[in-house]
């Protein structure tokens, strides 16, 4: 249950993302484009850390390892 909310958190973190790039397509006024931004970001973020507290360090390691170069390469 613990990596399955993991994995959620994960998922519904890109997720508000990608909703505050539909914000300037809805009919909201400016403000409250502002504070749903605010809000999202917020969200993502802590969505994001939450988990990773939740699924650990093996899979920190998987997201560092998928952005590192490998020097190795020609």
């Amino acid at each position: 249950m613990k990596k399955a909310t993991g994995y959620i958190f994960f998922v519904l973190s890109f997720v508000a993302w990608g909703v505050i790039a539909l914000l300037p397509f809805l009919d909201i006024t400016k403000v409250q484009v502002a504070g749903a931004t605010t809000f999202l970001l917020i969200s993502g973020e802590l969505l994001f850390w939450f988990s990773l507290v939740l699924l650990g360090k093996e899979f920190w390691e998987k997201i560092k390892g998928f952005f590192k170069q490998d020097k190795g390469l020609d």
